[in-house]
């Protein structure tokens, strides 16, 4: 029988296969990105449920790295979560891992954003400030371009997100930066 999940749940049962700091800032991060796009997109009735699908994209990753987005399948079904989440959260592993294509806009935002946070991110603990509060466009652009800087975060995917959405790339980048600064103050505290 599925069941809604509270954010409550949701951070717990991350958490219980997820014990690196990284991951479970990154969990925030992709939390908070997502909530920004609800409300955004016009999906502000749905925020609660984009952030947690942001909240448990990667719920596997950490303990089963080689069965990403399949995996996680599995345990969201034990734990009762209905399909609907189930196919959001497995989606953004789309051609990676598995063959779940992201149909709903809230998929293509995290399949687009998962990796760009990532950049962005490290774009950022680069910086003086150490912060998105001041970060431009052009810099992430800049590394973007250098494939050796944050290496593990996909090009390819991030500009397949950017051309499912019908955005252009550097759209993309400065949304997620935006969306990125509205819940930097949540994923600093991890």
């Amino acid at each position: 029988m599925s069941k809604p999940i509270t954010r409550d749940e949701a951070w717990e049962l991350f958490c219980q296969w997820n014990k690196e700091q990284f991951h479970r800032r990154h969990a925030v991060t992709v939390e908070g990105v997502m909530r920004y796009f609800a409300r955004e997109l016009g999906y502000g009735d749905e925020e609660d449920f984009w952030g947690i699908v942001g909240l448990l994209h990667d719920l596997d990753f950490e303990a089963f790295p080689e069965e990403h987005c399949v995996k996680e399948q599995e345990m969201l079904r034990d734990f009762g979560a209905d399909e609907r989440l189930i196919h959001a959260v497995a989606s953004h592993g789309y051609g990676l891992t598995v063959d779940i294509r992201p149909e709903h806009e809230m998929e293509k935002v995290l399949y687009a954003v998962d990796e760009l946070t990532g950049l962005i991110g490290a774009v950022a603990i680069m910086r003086p400030s150490k912060s998105v509060s001041d970060l431009e466009l052009k810099s992430v652009k800049k590394k973007f371009k250098t494939p050796s800087f944050a290496a593990g975060c996909s090009r390819d995917v991030i500009q397949k997100g950017a051309e499912m959405l019908g955005w252009d790339l550097d759209d993309l980048i400065s949304r997620t930066i935006l969306a990125m600064r509205s819940c930097e103050a949540e994923y600093q505290q991890i």
